[in-house]
């Protein structure tokens, strides 16, 4: 395809450009509908767990762990794609290389984001371990850990922090939650839109210690928050009738 500029480059830049968004948001479907198999995958091997069929739990496990790697290609590939169509294809007199750009660009993403999304699949695949370990083994440590470091993930979520740090609402009652690209922290989406237009030399995080600086291009309700405020919502639903049994009990 040959980028010129003129008229026709305009159509061609705002076609391909549509064509960019539709398909992240393509993928980014995509991405929530393989979330949601994980998580039912994860009760079901919990169930299996229960039944002591430990090789078909074993196998489930290792493909949980081969969709987080598709869930990583796939989310590299719809943030690559959509920065592509919106920012960095500029129509000019050469060919472009879109297929170079592409892959220029995921290689660059990889590199930005890496540590974060080994943190975010260490921590999943640390909640699906103790899922099932806590079947057979409820209130004892992981082999392989101290009894004071025990940290009940099954029942935490990726979430950074739990309330939105200018309002103060917990991310459950948010109306539009937004999540940064940067710094993953996630906040009401009025309130910081407002936040980040107050100052114009750029505006850093709310978050206390927090030093990335926001943009709001890049402040966004990506493809998981929503399923993440949702299990953030069970979970706090499951610990409050918890909380009731154990009072109950404690009064009989």
């Amino acid at each position: 395809m040959a980028s010129t500029s003129g008229p026709r480059s305009n159509v061609g830049y705002g076609r391909f450009s549509s064509t960019a968004t539709a398909l992240n948001s393509d993928n980014q479907s995509l991405v929530v509908e393989i979330r949601r198999a994980m998580n039912v995958m994860k009760e079901i091997a919990v169930d299996l767990e229960r039944d002591k069929r430990s090789e078909m739990v074993k196998q489930l496990e290792d493909h949980v762990i081969e969709l987080w790697e598709g869930i990583n290609e796939l989310s590299y590939f719809s943030t690559a794609l959509e920065s592509i169509g919106k920012e960095e294809f500029h129509p000019a007199e050469e060919l472009t290389n879109f297929s170079k750009l592409l892959n220029d660009k995921i290689a660059s993403l990889k590199t930005d984001y890496s540590s974060s999304t080994v943190g975010e699949n260490d921590h999943w695949l640390r909640q699906f371990r103790e899922a099932i370990w806590n079947v057979h083994h409820e209130g004892q440590p992981m082999p392989g850990e101290e009894q004071e470091d025990i940290v009940m993930t099954s029942t935490q979520c990726n979430l950074l922090n739990a309330t939105c740090p200018l309002t103060g609402k917990p991310l459950p009652e948010l109306n539009e939650p937004v999540r940064s690209m940067d710094c993953k922290h996630v906040y009401e989406k009025k309130g910081i839109m407002q936040h980040i237009r107050s100052k114009a030399g750029g505006s850093r995080c709310p978050v206390a210690g927090c030093p990335k600086v926001l943009v709001a291009r890049r402040v966004v309700c990506d493809s998981l928050l929503l399923i993440e405020i949702d299990e953030m919502r069970s979970v706090n639903e499951q610990r409050a009738k918890e909380c009731m049994v154990e009072d109950f009990t404690a009064e009989d």
